[in-house]
């Protein structure tokens, strides 16, 4: 299974989704019992789509990124194509409904 590359800096992340046309952007926080649950199945689902690539900040460890990112919980997960945000889910996640948003994107993305 992929890994999420672990980003360490507000600057970090944005060079991240500047440097893939199709980039997900996993922010959690330390403690986070949903965040830690959720990972692991985000993480499965975006095996399906290998042209996505992921990475994870903690919001905790880097307190501007909830600034940056306007996120006000967490998990909260970015998709992003060409450097827009196209999705946007925070906290409770359904899974088949994100799994069909992406699909969307992604097959117009690398159709």
């Amino acid at each position: 299974m992929r890994e999420f590359e672990i980003l360490t800096s507000v600057e970090s992340a944005y060079e991240f989704i500047g440097r893939h046309r199709l980039s997900f952007l996993y922010i959690t926080m330390t403690g986070c019992s949903v965040c830690h649950a959720l990972q692991p199945q985000v993480q499965k689902l975006l095996t399906k789509y290998p042209d996505i690539q992921l990475g994870t900040i903690n919001a905790q460890e880097v307190p501007a990124v909830a600034g940056s990112f306007s996120v006000f919980t967490a998990p909260v997960l970015l998709l992003y194509v060409e450097e827009k945000e196209y999705i946007r889910e925070a906290r409770i996640v359904h899974l088949d409904l994100l799994d069909e948003k992406i699909r969307k994107i992604y097959d117009l993305a690398t159709g």
